[in-house]
């Protein structure tokens, strides 16, 4: 019997699955090369989520999952009741609405810009330059920050020279500048490496639009609003959506490097939170805790997002 007829007979014996079995005999070969994608998601994703029962335990090492003591959701009330969890929490709300305000519309707006450049070379350059400090690691672009807005960085000079302070500024001292500081710092780094997708997405529109625009006597900039921002739109919604489904999780490396011990108080992030007062002291089903409601919280906020986006606009990733 070939192979033709032994795929024709299992598509006509699975009438009730008859389209799964069409699809998964058509595209074998494509199931075949996504089993290491999804085994790789079920370890490092799925089979951790065990893990979240030391939240409920007093976690000891060296004992066995059965000899751990059980304390139910007393790290979960202990955390609910410290002052510096809300202090953490609070900090980043902030550090992730500011990122997400200036990281989202700046990269769109660059794209915009970029898209709009006739000159090849010169847009390559341009989008090679910017993209760049992406590779660049945290540890080197903290340095590189603090040294530009130290006493005698360039910024301070800068702005010396041109007679718009009398005396340097101390700007990693002052924690009212911290989140703008993150912010920015961020900004610079990863700015041209989000423009990218917004440029890919950009390459499908339809050019015989442009040229019905400019037939009209529409502008550059009108070109733009009624163009090439509605062509996009479904690429900036999936994305809008997934940033606000990781809105509580924006780690901890850029706030750890670039803090110090006069902004410390507001450079507290919840991960930072979790190492301080979980893994270093030796506090697991604590940190666990708060690992849990970061989890928790991003998953609400994506379904929200998702749900909200899917009545207004009709886009959604799910």
């Amino acid at each position: 019997m070939t192979n033709v007829s032994v795929e024709q007979q299992l598509i006509k014996q699975s009438k009730p699955g008859g389209r799964f079995w069409r699809t998964f005999l058509s595209q074998k070969y494509l199931y075949l090369m996504s089993i290491p994608f999804v085994l790789w998601i079920l370890v490092f994703n799925y089979l951790p989520i065990w893990g979240w029962t030391m939240a409920l335990q007093q976690y000891r090492p060296g004992l066995s999952f059965w000899d751990q003591q059980w304390v139910g959701f007393d790290h979960f009330r202990e955390l609910f009741h410290d002052e510096r969890f809300f202090a953490a929490l609070k900090n980043t709300l902030a550090m992730s609405c500011m990122g997400l305000i200036a990281g989202f519309s700046i990269p769109i707006i660059f794209a915009l810009l970029l898209n709009e450049l006739r000159a090849p070379i010169f847009k390559r350059v341009v989008q090679t330059v910017s993209y760049l400090p992406h590779f660049v690691s945290w540890v080197v672009v903290a340095g590189i920050v603090s040294k530009m807005l130290s006493l005698d960085g360039g910024l301070n000079t800068i702005l010396v020279n041109l007679g718009f302070i009398q005396e340097p500024v101390q700007f990693m001292a002052k924690s009212s500048w911290f989140w703008g500081i993150v912010t920015g710092s961020d900004l610079w780094k990863e700015t041209g490496w989000n423009t990218i997708i917004y440029l890919a997405a950009m390459t499908s529109i339809d050019q015989e639009q442009y040229e019905a625009a400019k037939v009209d006597g529409a502008s550059r900039i009108r070109q733009m609003w009624h163009i090439t921002l509605p062509g996009i739109r479904s690429t900036i919604i999936i994305l809008m959506i997934m940033s606000i489904g990781n809105l509580i999780n924006i780690g901890f490396e850029k706030q750890f490097l670039l803090s110090n011990p006069m902004v410390a108080d507001k450079a507290e992030t919840l991960d930072l939170y979790a190492l301080n007062y979980g893994l270093q002291l030796g506090r697991y089903s604590f940190g666990t805790a708060i690992n849990i409601f970061n989890s928790v919280v991003a998953v609400a906020l994506l379904f929200t997002a998702n749900t909200i986006f899917k009545r207004i606009s009709k886009e959604s990733i799910m």
